[in-house]
Order: structure tokens, then sequence, then C-alpha cells
């Protein structure tokens, strides 16, 4: 294995060193990627959580053929929690408040966190552009997806919420994914101008990872039909050598 990555490593570098100008061929690249997403809840998801948003990462290969092949990871977050009254129901008093171990009110806050990992395929198409590298985004993938919630309570002063306890009521929840991309990618001799943009479709079947469900009173053993969809934009970091630039004098 350590062999195939090595050779594989060196093929990368060797493709980088070649001097190349985009404007005028296709062109083998490797591709970091950063990205944000603003993506909408829907399915079992929505009666959960709201509305979320995710920052990721990626690397991939662009052959000269134009298709995409790499990996993807997502982070999640969100700061509406639907159910939030429910969790709370069975250890709230009967005007909603949390009692502290001081006997205090205490301050209880929820929010969505999660993940997505996922192997993904695409392919570019050249459409409206003279530049071989750039055009339509189409792009599939299968993963892992996560997403719980996180339990935070004023200095830690309430166990029933803390601990082990938090397992009880923090709905953490895995399975497969899948999600769908459509958009634009623009790919230059510039490394500073490179960059995609579109929609993405994620759906996902998942189940609880707990053992209890302190809410239930019993083990969730529901498969949930998530998913969420939006906007992602992206910023690409290529790594191949521009060809040199051309001087002409008369």
């Amino acid at each position: 294995m350590k062999k195939i990555l090595f050779l594989l490593f060196l093929f990368i570098i060797s493709q980088a060193k070649a001097q190349i100008s985009l404007k005028d061929s296709s062109a083998f690249a490797g591709l970091i990627s950063v990205s944000y997403s603003f993506q909408f809840s829907g399915g079992d998801l929505a009666d959960r959580y709201g509305n979320n948003s995710a920052l990721g990462a990626s690397f991939s290969f662009k052959t000269r053929s134009n298709w995409i092949i790499g990996v993807d990871f997502n982070y999640i977050f969100g700061n509406e929690v639907k159910v939030y009254d429910q969790i709370i129901k069975n250890i709230a008093t009967s005007e909603g408040y949390v009692i502290s171990r001081e006997g205090t009110f205490t301050d209880t806050k929820m929010f969505e966190r999660g993940f997505y990992t996922a192997f993904k395929l695409g392919k570019i198409i050249p459409v409206l552009n003279t530049n071989p590298n750039s055009g339509l985004l189409l792009l599939g993938s299968v993963g892992y997806l996560q997403h719980g919630i996180r339990i935070e309570v004023d200095n830690n002063n309430t166990p029933q919420l803390m601990g082990d306890y938090a397992r009880g009521y923090d709905r953490l929840s895995s399975g497969l994914a899948i999600s769908e991309f459509v958009g634009f990618i623009h790919l230059s001799d510039k490394r500073l101008t490179n960059f995609y943009a579109g929609f993405e479709f994620t759906q996902g079947w998942t189940k609880s990872m707990r053992d209890y469900d302190f809410v239930m009173m019993k083990k969730d053993n529901n498969i949930y039909k998530d998913s969420f969809f939006g906007i992602k934009i992206g910023w690409i970091f290529p790594l191949y050598q521009r060809s040199p630039e051309k001087f002409y004098y008369n």
C-alpha cells in the first residue's frame, strides 16, 4: 500500500511540473479546495433542525478528459434545534426551566453539529467557454453522514444534561448518504482565480447511535430519511505549473 501511495505521489509531482496553459489544452491536475455551504433541511431532518451551514475541504484529481475523482469532508453546524422542548420536558419545571445542582435556573443551549465525508466522482463539461478546463460541473458522491445535538449549560452545573446523561438526549445519528452537485467550475493559469459554485443536494438514511433515548424511554430503532439542499461555493488551489509567459520583440 505504501509503495502504491508513493508511486501515486511521484506521478502527481511529475504531472504538476509539466508546463501547461489551461487556455489551450485540457490538463491533469490535483485540486485542493475549501468550501462553504448554506443548506435547507428536508425530510426527517427538518423535524429536528432548522437551516444549517457547512465548511468543507476536499482533495481530488482532474484528468485530461475532465473527469473528477476525489474525497470530500464537510463540517455541519446550525443554531436551530426544533426538538428543544421535547428534550427538556421531563427534566424542566412547568415554566420550562432546567434546575442546576445549586437549585437555580440554568441557561441551556442546543446546537446542531455533524459532518459528511464522501467519495466523489464527476465531470467537467466545457460549455460557453473557450477554456477546456472550465464549464459545467456535475458531481455525485456516496459517503457517511453523522449529526447530533450539542448541549451546553452554564458553568457545567446541570448534571442531568452532562456526561453520559447527555448521550440520552443528543439524538446522535449516522448512516449512508449520497449527494449530487450541479454548478460551474473555473480553472485558469492564475492560481488565485480558481473556483466553483452551484447547488448541492444530499440524502441520508440514518439511525440512532445511542443505546437508549431518555425522551422516548427506550432505544430508538427508527430509520430516518434525512435530506438537505443549498448553495455551495469553493475556492480551488490547483497543483500544476502554469506555462511560462511568452514575450515577442519586433
